[in-house]
């Protein structure tokens, strides 16, 4: 077994815990990072999932911090993050992983679809674990621990494929991805019923005044990529488009 690390989540909450203020008087603060304590913290959380799963191996999934495909969909995709301050010595403690760990990360991608590609990818089903507490993972058919819960989940494609079309519906905020205005999780599950098909979000979008392409085009931004959605001999993103899987009912 493999768990496929949300790696991204565990750099950030490491960088931040060895994150320290000091008064120097006189109103004057700065901020310092002591990089040991932020590897250790780093380590430590890799050293409980040793514990408790006993991989085979740990595979640090990275987002690309130069390019995101989602912003070719959407040139607003995260526009809510721009300017965030990273952690102090963020950038550095994403070196030392890469140089000292099994990493992976994939042009345009973020560390979420290069778990869903991993999980999904047909010699790996079955034989590997998402660790992330991001919801967004419960698109990704598989297993599935969250940290955060202490939650395990194992994820079929229907239930899966039902998380996928809720986004599509209710956006997500965190992200700056809209959705279709005055829909949260409630109203998409009555949109959904107990046969969830792409139909059903679509005419919810032209009933709302919006159009098909709309609807399109949220879903591409929501999505977590999965095997089919990679050209991995391209290492190109294949953008999702409706199909039997998501127009029949599942």
């Amino acid at each position: 077994m493999r768990l496929l690390l949300d790696t991204d989540i565990l750099l950030w909450q490491s960088a931040s815990s060895a994150e320290k203020e000091i008064n120097w008087g006189s109103d004057v603060w700065s901020l310092f990072t002591d990089l040991k304590d932020a590897k250790q913290a780093f380590e430590a959380v890799l050293s409980k999932l040793e514990e408790r799963f006993q991989p085979e191996e740990i595979i640090c999934c990275l987002s690309d911090p130069q390019q995101n495909f989602r912003r070719d969909v959407d040139p607003g995709y995260k526009s809510n993050r721009r300017g965030t301050r990273k952690p102090t010595g963020y950038v550095a403690l994403c070196d030392w992983v890469k140089d000292n760990f099994i990493t992976v990360t994939k042009p345009k991608l973020e560390a979420d679809d290069c778990m869903g590609i991993l999980a999904t990818k047909p010699s790996n089903v079955g034989q590997t674990i998402i660790v992330s507490s991001d919801k967004d993972l419960k698109s990704i058919p598989g297993k599935l621990y969250r940290p955060m819960s202490d939650e395990f989940l194992e994820i079929s494609e229907a239930e899966a494929d039902r998380f996928f079309l809720t986004q599509a519906l209710t956006g997500d905020q965190v992200d700056g991805i809209a959705g279709l205005k005055g829909v949260g999780p409630k109203t998409a599950e009555k949109i959904l019923g107990n046969r969830p098909t792409w139909e059903a979000v679509e005419q919810a979008y032209i009933k709302a005044g919006q159009t098909k392409d709309d609807a399109l085009r949220q879903a591409r931004l929501v999505r977590i990529l999965r095997w089919t959605d990679w050209d991995s001999e391209k290492g190109e993103v294949r953008l999702w488009t409706p199909n039997t899987s998501h127009t029949k009912n599942t």
